[in-house]
């Protein structure tokens, strides 16, 4: 059998999903996350775009959690195959190529995120199926297909944002032409347009959320002085009320009842004001900005995923979690029936087990990024650097404009493992070139 490699690595990955959806039907919810992306009314989102509530809208006559979750492990298994396929192509024998796609068929925080009600899941195919499509050949439709997929990403999580015009620039320096660079671009603004337009349809601003200042804001918070920052009256009311060594963790100054954020009327308004006071912040204290993000980005050197004893909503239950009566209407809705999450045993258990011990850690993860890159360099792997760069970009970005999350590494893992694979290939240096030469004279 040609490809009995990655049958081998297939069935134990099929049979983990097959444990999640057995052991915890009919999803796992995430906080009021996954209840603002099940809202009925579509409208779009303030902290967050509301792409992944298209695509839930489009589920919702199944009235099916199970179905959602179902298909975010169909597309991730998928996403497997596509990348296995495009590294046997490169040269890579079966078993390496089933080898390098192991990691996001068994990572168990993969498996969480495909099992949760969140846009994670469907924003790691969407970016990893761009970037591969641009790899595997740069033409003026692969670069309008991908550059519609990254347009779709950027409404799924703005973090995507940013590997669109990574990918322009990409196109742009290997010298593909004119044509593939128009197609990306004219691609990828379409849904990003449209999805602006919806918001000032809907909210009169032409953008894609109202929060990028808040979450900026509170990424400051690790470090901002007034004494120093010396904001004018109508931002003073935005400096922290408690010294630096007690401050919470940034996210909690989004949402918490101490945050001053929340006496700043006007969602717009807020939004505004917390951008202005996080440039000023910024701009004054550039070494300690630097600083809180170094401190965030030592996390990727910690061995463990989460503690034993540690509180992490990226923990499999153990227990039914009960569901807030001020959203159980939304989920209960969506479901057509109970949509609490439920814990079947033994199948639960066994999936809790698995989770202690089933993942890269992040140190030879990290470490597996660093050596790739320098390694497609040495190599002049360009192909390599785009998934490489896009990965480091997901993986470096947060930090600097909100903060780290465990959850915000996960989508790096195909790309690292795509990158890592494009590298070891023995490609033809003469084959980006007459591939240059073949999209010209299209």
């Amino acid at each position: 059998m040609a490809h009995r490699a990655l049958v081998i690595a297939m069935l134990p990955a099929i049979g983990l999903r097959v444990l999640a959806v057995l052991g915890f039907p009919p999803a796992i919810l995430f906080y009021g996350d996954s209840f603002a992306f099940m809202k009925a009314e579509l409208t779009p989102g303030t902290a967050r775009p509301s792409g992944y509530s298209l695509l839930l809208a489009l589920l919702r006559p199944a009235h099916s959690l199970t179905l959602v979750t179902v298909l975010q492990h169909l597309l991730v298994l998928a996403l497997a195959v596509a990348l296995y396929a495009l590294l046997r192509r490169r040269g890579l024998p079966g078993w390496g190529a089933a080898l390098l796609v192991t990691p996001l068929l068994y990572d168990e925080f993969m498996i969480l995120l495909e099992h949760m009600i969140m846009a994670d899941a469907v924003f790691v195919v969407l970016v990893t199926a761009a970037v591969a499509l641009i790899v595997r050949r740069v033409t003026p439709a692969t670069a309008a297909v991908g550059g519609m997929l990254l347009g779709l990403a950027g409404i799924t999580r703005t973090v995507g944002l940013p590997l669109l015009l990574l990918t322009a620039a990409y196109l742009l320096i290997r010298r593909y032409g004119w044509r593939p660079l128009v197609a990306l671009l004219v691609a990828g603004a379409i849904p990003l347009g449209a999805y602006a337009t919806w918001m000032k349809v809907e909210k009169g601003k032409f953008g894609l959320t109202e929060a990028d200042g808040n979450f900026l804001w509170s990424r400051t918070m690790s470090f901002a002085d007034c004494e120093i920052i010396k904001p004018s009256e109508r931002l003073a009311v935005l400096c922290p009320g408690m010294p630096v060594e007690q401050r919470p963790y940034p996210p909690h100054w989004l949402w918490e009842s101490f945050s001053p954020l929340l006496k700043v009327p006007g969602t717009a308004n807020r939004n505004q004001l917390a951008g202005e006071f996080a440039r000023e912040a910024i701009l004054a204290q550039p070494g300690a900005y630097l600083g809180a993000v170094a401190t965030d980005l030592t996390q990727l050197l910690r061995w463990e995923r989460t503690g034993v004893d540690e509180k992490t909503p990226y923990k499999l239950p153990a227990a039914e979690r009960p569901i807030s009566e001020s959203v159980r209407a939304v989920a209960e809705s969506y479901e057509a029936g109970p949509a609490a999450t439920r814990v079947v045993e033994p199948y639960a258990g066994w999936l809790r087990a698995y989770q202690r011990f089933g993942y890269v850690p992040f140190p030879l993860l990290t470490l597996a990024l660093v050596a790739t890159l320098a390694a497609a360099l040495v190599r002049r792997r360009w192909d390599a650097l785009l998934p490489g760069l896009a990965a480091l970009a997901l993986v470096a970005s947060p930090p600097f404009l909100a903060a780290f999350d465990v959850r915000y590494v996960i989508p790096a893992i195909p790309l690292i493992c795509l990158a890592a694979g494009l590298t070891l290939v023995r490609t033809d240096r003469a084959a980006p070139a007459q591939e240059r030469e073949a999209v010209r004279a299209a």
